[in-house]
């Protein structure tokens, strides 16, 4: 089901599916698509296998030992090309990945280390790797299948199916090569990076229910939206310790509604869980002892991801704008493309109401509240460090104030405090530390381009 929009025009989230956080999390891993390739390699060198079993047999059925001869002689030409690529395709990969390091290191160094998730995510990459393990190891199947024996009559195998398909192989592995090097090449390119985070920090935007609870915290015991009932128990983690990742959705639902409760995940995506936090309130009901396994539909892991976190993709853009601001790196235009997807991300939330996201059962009773960043949360997010540390740079202070200027026409009266605040603080950090009335006039100056 694709996306769909409201009167107001703004996108409504996907329906939430089962399987989403197994395919989030398979596309965070870079042994998915390698092993399955090499099982589906398996699978055609069997099924080819058996195409030139059938050839030769027809052949034989019909007494043409001229075919098979041709055919001999063929499979002969091949091997030699099916020998060379066997030998050379291993060298071909490490050549590849060895690229890829150098991208990687280059990337975190010059950007952040949370970038990296972009290179293991690239679909190109993980299809290149996946092509080329599939091209060696056919090519060591092929060689396999050739027959020591030269008499028509005798030979019990011609692997000709087999070595046209490994050719086949070769030429894809050659297109795909290309297109990983353009790729790669993409991925050292600031703009690209900052283009790719934030269009999946929009796509989280984009995925979010639109009916949300009022934006404020949600205490202990107190029911966060009207309805929710009283809280009458909390399950607690019992996994490892990490980073909240994700939970299913669909699951959750299905099993508050069974149950005839509203579950409350305490935890935000991307909070530090321990085991013995809480990570679930159940309101209205009594705990039935299949509410007891619900830890395990949730997601622990090493680092965060953008399946269900809000604030992730500004984490890392402002990352790549605060590494563009040390005195090691020294690049402000850098700063200012980030701030610019900044302002892009926050445009796009501005008008959303933000808190505690609430998804419903078919019934159209919410059976799930999940909290999120509110407002404020996301400006200082976004403007707080930068701010601190964009003052000694002139660029990156006039793409602030365009920045802030900007979003204080688009949003809401009651959204205007927060841009307001960090719009004065920015001015006064600037009066304290220039120390020429002109230098400060220029500084103060908004403009979206920074410095043209």
């Amino acid at each position: 089901m694709g996306d769909w929009k409201t009167t107001d025009g703004l996108p409504r989230r996907r329906r939430h599916r089962a399987l989403s956080p197994l395919r989030e999390h398979l596309r965070d891993t870079f042994w998915f698509a390698p092993t399955a390739a090499l099982f589906l390699v398996f699978v055609v060198w069997s099924a080819a296998t058996a195409a030139d079993d059938a050839i030769l047999t027809a052949l034989r059925d019909a007494g043409d030992e001229d075919a098979v001869s041709d055919l001999l002689g063929i499979a002969e030409d091949a091997k030699t090309v099916v020998t060379t690529i066997s030998a050379a395709m291993m060298t071909f990969i490490g050549v590849v990945f060895s690229i890829s390091l150098v991208a990687v290191q280059m990337a975190a160094g010059q950007f952040s280390p949370r970038v990296v998730r972009i290179f293991v995510r690239s679909r190109i990459t993980k299809a290149t790797f996946a092509v080329f393990l599939a091209t060696f190891v056919q090519s060591l199947l092929v060689l396999t299948s050739y027959d020591s024996q030269r008499d028509p009559a005798l030979v019990a195998s011609i692997p000709l199916v087999q070595s046209v398909l490994t050719l086949i192989l070769v030429g894809l592995s050659v297109v795909l090569f290309v297109m990983y090097v353009n790729s790669t090449l993409r991925l050292m390119r600031v703009a690209h990076v900052v283009d790719l985070i934030t269009r999946e920090a929009l796509r989280v935007v984009a995925n979010m229910p639109l009916d949300v609870s009022v934006e404020k915290p949600v205490g202990t015991g107190t029911a966060p939206h009207p309805g929710l009932g009283p809280e009458t128990a909390r399950i607690a983690h019992h996994g490892r310790a990490g980073v909240l990742r994700d939970v299913d959705i669909a699951r959750l639902v299905r099993m508050a509604r069974q149950n005839g409760v509203v579950l409350r995940l305490v935890p935000r995506i991307g909070d530090f869980v321990v085991p013995g936090t809480p990570v679930f309130a159940v309101h209205g009901g009594p705990v039935a002892k299949a509410l007891r396994a619900l830890s395990f539909q949730v997601s622990v892991g090493a680092e965060r991801t953008f399946h269900q976190d809000l604030g992730f993709g500004l984490r890392q853009l402002s990352d790549i704008a605060l590494r563009a601001l040390s005195p090691a790196v020294n690049d402000p235009t850098t700063s200012v493309q980030a701030v610019d997807r900044i302002v892009q991300f926050l445009s796009s939330v501005a008008q959303r109401p933000l808190g505690a996201l609430l998804h419903r059962d078919r019934q159209g009773t919410v059976r799930l509240v999940q909290p999120v960043p509110d407002w404020t949360e996301l400006v200082d997010l976004a403007f707080t460090e930068i701010r601190g540390c964009a003052v000694s740079s002139p660029q990156v202070t006039r793409r602030l104030l365009a920045g802030l200027d900007d979003l204080l026409g688009a949003v809401p009266e009651d959204r205007r405090a927060p841009l307001i605040r960090h719009r004065t603080l920015l001015t006064q950090a600037v009066e304290r530390t220039v120390p020429e009335a002109a230098d400060r006039a220029f500084a103060l100056h908004p403009d979206r381009q920074g410095i043209g």
